[in-house]
């Protein structure tokens, strides 16, 4: 039984694009053998991350409390979205015909209606009933795209059961779901949601909903890059001191860009769809060139995975189905599905490139997000544009550098270096100081040939949202390079100095960038009684980057540059002097020089691992010496 593909209802016309949207879901019946690749690729990992989650469902009829649950390798608590597998599950049951994937669907959804189910039709986040229930939206879409495309699957007791159940859920996004009544991804996802669950269940009055909200969501793009804005509490959804919106890379791409562009082609939304393609361009310039999202700088970056963000759906939809649009896009979506098929093993995803050399065990969460979408596209396959890629992403031929106004973020490139540094000060909530790259941080460091160099931690781990994380193992260092000073056992950083400014240039082949940062504590108090005043200059050219800290003041305390390089454990670190260190990579040799020793901070010789971006690093410091004003460090690559 082929059921019709909702995406394919509609026949859109051109909106005056590069391309007319009425190809972006052409009909594809002879696929190029490249697209042919991805789809491998995608059924794959599909059918992998099916087994993966099977072998950690839990089977004790005796206990209802953890029946058909799928248990967490790293979490001491049940994740109450792991209904969400309910459609990779069925869609693998209708495709190979195997009926442990349709048990595996049935207990699911029996966990979720004996321990997460709400009378009002919400599921919560956890058992408890009083926690939140917003995330109603994802586990009923999941429902409804199993039903729509695969229900025929079930017995006829079990399908209408779970559209009766699906219908209730429907109506409590309706009757709770406004604009602005919580972080833009939740109403930003209903426009889809409560359009396919009023197809589903014919609840006419579930479109109009959608229908109104979609043309509210239109407002919540920044005015110079088109960036979807709004991941904030409400108590921070104010401009910030900047002037600037909450945006958050990692939900926008994984998630609310997904459900707007798939309403948007199906109910031929052409303004929308136009809005949504300037922001698919500016989101994808934060692609780095091995298919990582650079979310060093986002305002909940404390779920960034390197691939995307923790709890999060992946971002192959939106960008594989306007692939028409921008061949780029689907280049996105296939090399984030190639990292994500790296960070994979056991048949779950781990959150981050460097979990599995060091040992770190995969949460399922990651694991039944990510299986949604990739069985999405295959529902829709036959009507998607050509996807490979040939493109080059925007940030691998880049050179130059680009300010993002609405983010107060730089990007920089030259040869095979790619950067950030970041002056970003919008914070998700006023209570959290967790603080991602900003003061004028480096948020990323990138090469070419031997990939992630730094990347940004949170300044502090925390545990902002205690049961979508995974607690940090061992020692938290941050990985954010800075400036640093312990006075009185209290840190001071330019991490904190949400004020910072960034200047810019290129000139005769090197990229500058200068920020004017001072030295604060996490209440965001200056440093007194030393010097506390800095700039650190970026400096980067096809040969090498370099960084250059210098004040004007008076250094009375032990004043240090704290760059931490991301490498394994299995690398091969050498002392060539106490100024001079190379780092063996697979692909070349890294070598780190100073005008100061370079000393490794705490934990000497050894690596630190963190959960942001989920990397091994070595924590390098230099200090400043006795009457210097000056640390410079280069970074090169052979």
């Amino acid at each position: 039984m082929k059921r019709r593909n909702f995406l394919q209802l509609s026949t859109l016309a051109g909106v005056g694009l590069t391309l007319p949207m009425s190809s972006i879901l052409q009909s594809c019946s002879s696929h190029p053998a490249h697209s042919l690749e991805f789809k491998n690729l995608i059924s794959g990992l599909l059918k992998d991350w099916s087994d993966g989650m099977l072998k950690v469902q839990i089977n004790n009829p005796s206990n209802l409390e953890v029946h058909g649950a799928l248990g967490c390798p790293s979490c001491s608590h049940i994740h109450g979205r792991c209904m969400d597998a309910v459609y990779p599950f069925l869609y693998m049951a209708d495709k190979t015909g195997d009926e442990k994937y349709v048990e595996g669907a049935k207990l699911v959804m029996l966990w979720a209606e004996n321990n997460v189910s709400q009378e009002n039709g919400a599921w919560t986040v956890i058992k408890n009933p009083k926690s939140w229930k917003g995330i109603t939206v994802f586990g009923a879409i999941a429902l409804a795209e199993a039903l729509h495309y695969h229900g025929h699957v079930l017995d006829e007791e079990t399908r209408k059961a779970w559209t009766i159940r699906l219908e209730k859920a429907g109506q409590y996004i309706y009757d709770e779901f406004t604009i602005d009544f919580t972080n833009i991804n939740y109403p930003g996802t209903a426009v889809y949601g409560l359009n396919l669950i009023g197809n589903v269940v014919k609840r006419d009055d579930f479109k109009a909903k959608s229908k109104e909200l979609a043309q509210q969501v239109k407002a919540y793009f920044t005015p110079n890059e088109g960036l979807l804005f709004g991941e904030c509490k409400k108590s921070s959804s104010k401009l910030s001191k900047k002037g600037l919106h909450g945006v958050d890379l990692g939900y926008n791409v994984e998630e609310t860009l997904n459900s707007l562009v798939m309403y948007a082609i199906k109910e031929k939304d052409d303004e929308l769809l136009q809005i949504l393609t300037k922001s698919l361009n500016s989101h994808l310039e934060f692609m780095l060139p091995d298919g990582a999202w650079d979310n060093s700088w986002g305002n909940r970056m404390y779920k960034w995975s390197y691939w995307g963000s923790r709890t999060c759906d992946g971002s192959q939809p939106a960008f594989a189905m306007m692939a028409n649009i921008n061949p780029a896009y689907g280049t996105a979506a296939v090399k984030n599905t190639e990292l994500l098929e790296r960070c994979t093993a056991d048949g779950l995803i781990h959150g981050g490139p460097g979990f599995i050399e060091a040992g770190i065990p995969a949460c399922v969460h990651h694991t039944f997000t990510h299986a949604k979408p990739l069985a999405a596209l295959l529902d829709h396959w036959d009507h998607l544009p050509e996807i490979n890629s040939n493109a080059s992403l925007p940030r691998t031929t880049a050179d130059g550098v680009k300010h993002f106004k609405d983010l107060d973020v730089y990007l920089f490139a030259r040869g095979d270096w790619r950067g950030t540094v970041s002056a970003y000060d919008a914070e998700y909530h006023y209570k959290y100081d967790f603080r991602q790259a900003s003061g004028g941080a480096l948020g990323v460091l990138y090469h070419n040939k031997v990939g992630l160099l730094c990347a940004a931690s949170m300044a502090e781990y925390s545990l902002v949202e205690k049961n979508n994380q995974q607690v940090q193992p061992g020692k938290d260092i941050c990985l954010t390079p800075r400036v640093e000073v312990f006075k009185d056992d209290v840190w001071y950083t330019n991490l904190y100095d949400l004020p910072a400014t960034v200047a810019s240039k290129d000139e005769n082949g090197t990229i500058e960038l200068v920020a004017d940062t001072k030295l604060k504590n996490v209440n965001r108090e200056e440093l007194t009684g030393t010097a506390s005043v800095f700039d650190i200059t970026y400096n980067c050219t096809a040969e090498q980057t370099e960084i250059i800290v210098t004040t004007k003041q008076v250094i009375k305390e032990p004043t240090a540059f704290v760059f931490p390089i991301v490498s394994p454990s299995s690398e091969v670190v050498t002392n060539i002097s106490e100024n001079e260190i190379t780092i063996q990579k697979p692909e070349g040799l890294v070598t780190i020089k100073s005008n100061a020793p370079i000393k490794t901070k705490e934990i000497e010789g050894k690596r630190t691992f963190n959960m942001v971006p989920g990397v091994e690093a070595l924590p390098l410091e230099v200090f400043f010496e006795k009457e210097s004003k000056t640390i410079k460090i280069s970074i090169s690559v052979t």
